[in-house]
């Protein structure tokens, strides 16, 4: 199998080859956006990121995700120089640059900025921090539902890097996507430090057993907010959801699986190690949440 899809394809759009780009404070066209190769994210992955979506003229949840990236920042010891409010106005400002009103995606990224010298001490870091928005016209695209393959690579302890960590440090989910899509599939399952099912590469995943939504415990993934939405509307509109330990024994067996993301809200799997979940179409579980979602962000 060679025809592989992401749970991030879009359908192709000519306007994003005219879009401007917020860099450092000035909003700048495409082939003008750039950034130093002495910066901190570009040398070392050192930075935090928030993808955002634009439905219907208002970002979904932006207060949440410009939350999320202040956490991250102040993990790393990472001062981004500006207040919520602040950046906030710059994905405002840069969405009423491009007229962008709906079916668009940002990715706010902020890192340490631009070093003395190549190497890895964060105090090499000396101008920045560098912040960028790239904010794209995007529509997912998805010929058919998801194909995964379990891989060996984990999201791993809090002590090595904190899976709750959304850094521009994603070598490791890349590679499982690598090993992924070398065994047929689109992208990687990936299981916890004690072998239970719990996320994907890009992910959070889900799976749908006998009327009841099961994710994982939350422990070894991102705290992904769509994934809390997710739960949130099966609690109130009384669908039973679980966030529980599960194998992979329960994963082939599930009636529907799902992931969840900012891009692609919920998308649904139909394969998942050469079996077949379900129907492997999308399943009425999945419609309905995704309906409840659409609803709810007013897609």
């Amino acid at each position: 199998m060679t025809d592989h899809v992401s749970t991030h394809q879009a359908e192709e759009d000519a306007r994003n080859e005219d879009i401007l780009i917020y860099v450092n404070g000035k909003i700048v066209p495409k082939a003008q956006a750039m950034v130093s190769v002495y910066d901190s994210g570009f040398m070392l992955g050192d930075g935090v990121w928030e993808g955002i979506r634009l439905y219907n003229g208002r970002w979904t949840f932006l207060d949440e995700h410009i939350a999320r990236l202040f956490e991250a920042a102040k993990a790393i010891d990472l001062e981004i120089g500006l207040t919520p409010e602040q950046v906030i106005a710059a994905v405002l400002e840069t969405q009423q640059a491009n007229g962008m009103t709906t079916d668009a995606h940002a990715r706010l990224m902020v890192t340490r900025g631009v070093k003395t010298r190549p190497f890895q001490h964060p105090k090499l870091s000396q101008r920045g921090p560098t912040m960028v928005i790239i904010m794209e016209h995007s529509r997912q695209k998805l010929p058919r539902p998801i194909r995964l393959a379990t891989v060996p690579h984990m999201r791993g302890l809090p002590m090595t890097q904190d899976p709750k960590l959304n850094s521009h440090s994603k070598l490791n989910c890349i590679l499982a996507c690598i090993a992924a899509e070398k065994a047929g599939a689109d992208e990687a399952l990936m299981l916890d430090v004690h072998g239970f099912v719990n996320t994907t590469n890009a992910c959070n995943f889900f799976i749908v057993r006998k009327g009841q939504v099961w994710t994982s415990t939350g422990d070894y993934c991102m705290n992904g907010i769509t994934r809390q939405k997710v739960i949130d509307l099966c609690r109130a509109n009384d669908i039973p959801v679980f966030e529980r330990n599960f194998s992979l024994v329960d994963t082939y067996s599930a009636d529907e699986a799902f992931l969840t993301g900012t891009f692609g809200a919920q998308t649904p799997v139909g394969w998942i190690d050469g079996r077949t979940i379900g129907t492997g179409q999308m399943g009425p579980m999945t419609e309905r949440i995704r309906g409840l979602y659409k609803t709810m962000v007013g897609a």
